[in-house]
């Protein structure tokens, strides 16, 4: 009962975390995005998580395989002895680079609780690739589902709802297709590498260490090719503030501990996850943002909470129902 006890403690310790890692990372990269007149350039701060990443996964592996010796080897083993794994990983690392890019312009023109349900459509994306790249079957329940989040969407974009407080010009447009793209990005990328990571036994720190060596070769060369002339002029840290840099450390921490947790919690719990960090996003913007909610709004932000609820149902074993009704059939007989 104490075992049992404890582990519904940190179900629930799992999930607080979760929902406030989403819900302030978003509100928080949104105020980063829309208050300073000196405004950062998001591909360093993307790079800087890769980075910070990288540092925490080597980390971690030192305390799986009890010594900085044996995570050395490791690293010579499956990293730089392995440079066909290297490049299978380059394809998350690039994929998830542009990602986390698209998620700052998607925030510099939209507002964090518009943000935190229309980033929602990741589930039906990579539900699809699910069923594409690792050969998985949907329920009736899940497609529903499914078709109810991009309804809730829809209504959510059909009249966006504005903040009063925000002056920096923004392009709603841009945003939106800024989000169309990171959650196909988000999609094939974690189903991607969740093929990876069972294709073999190699530790889940090995995997991200490979995936983080690529993540900063890839965003380094994003930095150069979208803002080199301006970083060059200005600095890498150009307009950074302790705001930023709390942004990039929820970036690299958030991604890492959640990775880690969610394997603690079941897919009902994540659902609740998703919709509390909508809640809490929502509240947070009317607060900081003067966000004025519609009824379109409300109502899409409602069915996408319920229909990540119902695509985290688990599914109903029907394999036993034939055994179940025959035995009950002959049970029946004999009783005659």
């Amino acid at each position: 009962m104490a075992n049992e006890h404890a582990s519904i403690l940190f179900k629930l310790y799992c999930l607080t975390v979760m929902t406030l890692v989403a819900a302030t990372y978003t509100v928080a990269l949104r105020y980063t995005r829309t208050v300073s007149s000196q405004l950062y350039f998001s591909t360093t701060a993307v790079c800087i998580a890769e980075i910070i990443k990288l540092f925490i996964s080597a980390g971690l592996l030192v305390k799986e395989t009890g010594s900085v010796g044996r995570m050395l080897s490791s690293i010579r083993e499956h990293v730089f002895g392995s440079p066909k794994e290297l490049l299978k990983l380059s394809v998350p690392s690039l994929v998830y680079g542009i990602q986390n890019n698209m998620a700052f312009v998607a925030l510099s023109n939209l507002d964090a609780a518009v943000y935190q349900v229309t980033y929602q459509l990741k589930i039906p994306c990579t539900a699809l690739c699910t069923v594409l790249m690792l050969n998985r079957s949907l329920s009736k329940l899940q497609w529903f589902s499914v078709f109810m989040l991009c309804g809730g969407v829809t209504l959510v974009q059909w009249k966006p709802a504005e903040a009063s407080n925000i002056q920096v010009e923004q392009n709603p447009l841009l945003g939106f297709a800024a989000i169309a793209i990171a959650v196909l990005c988000s999609g094939f990328a974690g189903v991607y590498f969740e093929k990876v990571l069972k294709s073999s036994d190699t530790s889940l720190w090995v995997r991200n260490i490979q995936m983080y060596l690529s993540g900063i070769a890839v965003t380094l060369a994003g930095v150069y090719m979208t803002d080199g002339a301006q970083v060059i002029e200005k600095g890498f840290f150009y307009g950074y503030t302790p705001w930023v840099c709390f942004v990039i450390s929820l970036a690299s921490v958030g991604g890492l501990y959640t990775s880690v947790v969610v394997k603690y919690t079941d897919n009902i719990m994540k659902g609740f996850s998703a919709a509390a960090a909508i809640i809490l996003s929502t509240i947070a913007s009317v607060i900081l943002f003067g966000l004025q909610i519609t009824v379109s709004f409300a109502t899409g932000a409602l069915l996408v909470c319920v229909s990540i609820y119902m695509y985290g149902l688990p599914k109903r074993d029907t394999t036993n129902l034939g055994t179940e009704s025959s035995s009950k059939s002959k049970e029946k007989l004999l009783a005659v």
